[in-house]
């Protein structure tokens, strides 16, 4: 018995577009406090100037250095989605270029997450399109399978599942379940409410501060 080369699920719900307003306000550095400094995809590099990145993963996996699922994920993403490529670490094929990344834009793609290579990369730069990706390379991509759409995926070591929040900035990117963004937002207003109380302790000019006592203190330092 032969299995298909392909495995294609549906299109994972959009988050709340109150929940994705909300995140566009916070730095991924307090989410990732938040998630136990353990979430994450180390090692993918932002392709594009500097617009946050918010939305709904997406999920493809590849064969390294071939990107013909993607062409269907193209077609079936809704505005809001983000594009979410496990590609196996690959750099030597780009799966994603100026093309792709014009027909995502114009149907309304939130960005793009990949463990693979881009081309193009100067066109990235112009949009200002969001894109993190392991590498760039100018070689061109194999169109010839198999892969799966909407499965959970590993990108740099982290596992994502269809309809996970995607958050990016230029500290990199984190990712979490769509049940916990309520719950992690409040984290994250803490922790930004808590930094600004030390930047006020810092400004005024002591020696002594109580935030490096409280880190120092428990070592009788």
């Amino acid at each position: 018995m032969t299995t298909s080369p392909f495995l294609i699920n549906a299109a994972p719900p959009l988050a709340d577009p109150a929940i994705v307003a909300a995140l566009r306000e916070i730095v991924v550095s307090h989410l990732s406090d938040n998630l136990q400094r353990l979430s994450g995809m180390p090692g993918l590099t932002r392709i594009h100037r500097s617009k946050k990145l918010v939305g709904t993963a997406f999920t493809v996996r590849t064969k390294p250095g071939d990107n013909l699922l993607i062409y269907k994920a193209l077609m079936m993403m809704q505005p809001g989605h983000v594009l979410v490529v496990d590609g196996g670490a690959e750099t030597t094929n780009a799966l994603v270029g100026e093309l792709i990344m014009l027909y995502a834009q114009q149907r309304g793609c939130a960005g793009f997450v990949l463990d693979a290579a881009v081309r193009d990369s100067a066109a990235f730069q112009n949009a200002d399109f969001p894109c993190y990706a392991r590498g760039v390379s100018h070689r061109g991509p194999y169109k010839n399978g198999p892969g799966q759409i909407n499965v959970p995926v590993s990108v740099a070591g982290q596992v994502i599942h269809p309809g996970d929040l995607i958050v990016g900035d230029e500290d990199g990117v984190v990712n979490f379940a769509a049940a916990d963004a309520a719950k992690l937002i409040d984290a994250a207003h803490k922790t930004a409410a808590h930094e600004e109380a030390i930047k006020a302790e810092i400004a005024n000019g002591k020696l002594e501060q109580l935030w490096l006592d409280k880190v120092l203190t428990p070592f009788g330092l």
